[in-house]
């Protein structure tokens, strides 16, 4: 008999996503904010405790769409590497880019431990593994020009090493960072929330933004608001109510599974130091055990279509035991997915357009990069705080033929798979 699966995140067994009391909807405030993730949540806390009256809108349960549904990676990760962004923008711009980097993880370190939130968050650092030698080799310069003008203490692991890292054989090596973090998704977002509504914010949940008008006049399923400034703060799950910015965002479906409590010799052997863990695939996976060490979470992009969620969960599961071949007959407990967003340069960003603000493009990276330019968000809006970043420049341009649907999507998706078929042939 076929398993069936929890489709719901395994980390809403501890924290789901909440059904908030219906509140009445004030016909004006200060700032309205689309999008109750982690960016719009921490734009609408910064301006709330600046005295601004704020009202949160989202079209589902706050906090339904990625901000619960991601892999708890606390990275600030860029998808453009250190080395490769001193190529093309020079040493100057590459270093005040990834220098924020550094100030966005501690940062939100710093503010779980202020806040009081509980998302168990722990600074395990992480492993990625090098899928061919040339990567191998990549990852030490890399390592090198890390080390050495930011501080880092990226670590090259060679093969004979990586048993220390990661319990398989399947990698030529890798790095390792302690400077990374994991979190419970869940539990940070819940905390976030709860945070905001204290501190003043209104969030109305279910309730989708249909239009913003000029004059920042919003337009939503339960009536109208005037605002004074408008926020925009919905990443991957962009609608047609901004077709200018879905233009902008190509939404890509990232899949989960869990698999079910493993013997602790096994967690032990596989995920020695209980780090989150890479690689450096095309169509690269993320994994990690779960915060109470009993599971291992493994995810990545979604590559075939359909709803058949126990079909994408074994085709992920085959993914697993490619890693971990003693996996390959592991129960699982939990599939679900989620939507990343990328832009053209695959760099996250806060922008203004006709008087409305945008932090959007995290590109996989959301974790820390969502919160940390909510809030810089916020403290530009309010006219206090350190409101600088780094990532405030002008609009992502539009993906040519492109208008909200990803038809591009399964090609793309089967040429990035076909190279890493034919990289995993000649490495052999």
């Amino acid at each position: 008999m076929t398993q069936e699966l929890v489709t719901d995140p395994y980390w809403w067994d501890a924290a789901p996503p909440r059904r908030l009391p219906e509140l009445s909807i004030d016909a004006s405030c200060d700032v309205a904010v689309v999008g109750a993730g982690y960016a719009g949540l921490s734009a609408a806390l910064v301006l709330a405790r600046a005295g601004r009256s704020v009202q949160v809108f989202d079209k589902q349960r706050p906090g339904e769409g990625a901000s619960t549904r991601n892999g708890g990676l606390a990275s600030a990760n860029i998808h453009i590497s250190f080395g490769k962004m001193i190529e093309t923008m020079g040493l100057k711009k590459a270093l005040e880019f990834y220098n924020e980097g550094k100030a966005a993880r501690h940062g939100l370190a710093n503010f779980l431990e202020a806040e009081g939130i509980d998302c168990d968050y722990r600074s395990v650092g992480r492993f990625v593994g090098a899928a061919r030698p040339s990567h191998y080799e990549a990852q030490g310069h890399e390592a090198d020009i890390l080390n050495k003008h930011l501080d880092i203490d990226a670590e090259i692991v060679p093969k004979s090493e990586q048993h220390r890292e990661v319990g398989s054989d399947h990698y030529f090596g890798g790095m390792a960072r302690s400077d990374l973090a994991g979190l419970h998704p869940g539990k940070f977002h819940n905390g976030l929330l709860d945070t905001a509504i204290k501190a003043g914010v209104t969030v109305h949940g279910e309730t989708a933004v249909t239009g913003i008008r000029d004059g920042f006049e919003v337009e939503t399923s339960r009536g109208r608001v005037k605002a004074k400034q408008v926020v925009v703060a919905t990443n991957g799950y962009s609608d047609r109510s901004d077709s200018w910015l879905q233009r902008r965002l190509v939404p890509i479906p990232s899949r989960m599974i869990a698999t079910e409590p493993l013997p602790a010799e096994t967690m032990d052997r596989l995920m020695p130091k209980r780090r989150m863990l890479g690689e450096t695939r095309q169509l690269y996976h993320y994994y990690r055990p779960s915060p109470d060490g009993t599971r291992i979470l493994f995810g990545g992009r979604e590559r075939t279509w359909g709803d058949n969620q126990n079909s994408h969960a074994a085709n992920l599961r085959a993914d697993m035991a490619e890693i971990f071949p003693e996996l390959s007959d592991v129960k699982l407990s939990h599939t679900w997915f989620g939507f990343v967003a990328y832009n053209l340069d695959y760099m996250p960003r806060m922008f203004e357009r006709n008087g409305v603000h945008y932090a959007t493009g995290f590109c996989g990276s959301g974790v820390v990069w969502a919160w940390w330019l909510g809030s810089k968000l916020g403290f530009t809006l309010a006219g206090e705080g350190d409101a600088h970043t780094a990532f405030a420049c002008a609009p992502p341009r539009a993906v040519p033929f492109y208008t909200g649907t990803p038809w591009f999507l399964p090609a793309a998706l089967f040429w990035y798979g076909l190279r890493d078929r034919m990289g995993g042939m000649s490495k052999r």
